[in-house]
């Protein structure tokens, strides 16, 4: 009853079914104003839809946007910059955190490898 009451005021904007590895993964997007919200009650609705779906791993993330980054010689110019939440790698980090919720990450490792692909290690 208490997640009833506190998903009559939540919504969200899709969800995909993924392979990973042998399973399936099911990924809610949600409104980023809302992500909040939806983790308060998170380990108890993915629990519950866990049941539902049978097994099948349940994941909210929040809808974000990576905009571009502006070019040196635009023709027309930005009218404002573009916000640090919505560039490549705080979205990335933003992502990251929403998928381990309940778990917080204190660091990072960037390795990178000779033929110069980069591995992240949270």
């Amino acid at each position: 009853t208490d997640i009833r009451t506190t998903l009559r005021e939540l919504f969200f904007t899709g969800a995909k079914e993924l392979d990973v590895g042998a399973k399936k993964a099911i990924v809610i997007y949600v409104p980023v104003r809302q992500i909040r919200g939806y983790q308060k009650i998170q380990v108890n609705l993915v629990r519950e839809l866990e049941k539902k779906f049978s097994g099948k791993t349940v994941m909210f993330l929040g809808q974000r946007r990576i905009l571009p980054k502006p070019k040196k010689n635009q023709r027309t110019r930005q009218k404002q910059l573009r916000p640090r939440s919505r560039t490549l790698t705080a979205v990335h980090d933003a992502i990251l955190d929403d998928l381990v919720f309940p778990a917080e990450i204190v660091g990072k490792r960037t390795r990178v490898k000779l033929d110069g692909t980069k591995l992240i290690k949270a």
